[in-house]
C-alpha cells in the first residue's frame, strides 16, 4: 500500500468517525465502514476468510 493510499484511507476513517452520531443503531453502517476501511488499512483479513487476497482469491 502506497503512501497515498494509506493516507487516503486514514482520511476516510476519520470522516467517518466525524458523522457518527451516538445512536448505536444509527450509526451500524457507518461503524461497518470504519471496520472495513481499518481491516484495509492494517492488513488484516477476517478470521474465517480462507482467501488472503479478495481480487485474485488466491
Amino acid at each position: 500500500m502506497t503512501t497515498e493510499q494509506q493516507t487516503s484511507l486514514e482520511q476516510k476513517i476519520e470522516e467517518l468517525k466525524a458523522s457518527l452520531t451516538g445512536d448505536m443503531f444509527q450509526d451500524m453502517d457507518t461503524r461497518d465502514q470504519i471496520h472495513n476501511l481499518e481491516m484495509q488499512l492494517k492488513g488484516v483479513k477476517p478470521m474465517d476468510s480462507h482467501f488472503d487476497c479478495v481480487g485474485c482469491g488466491s
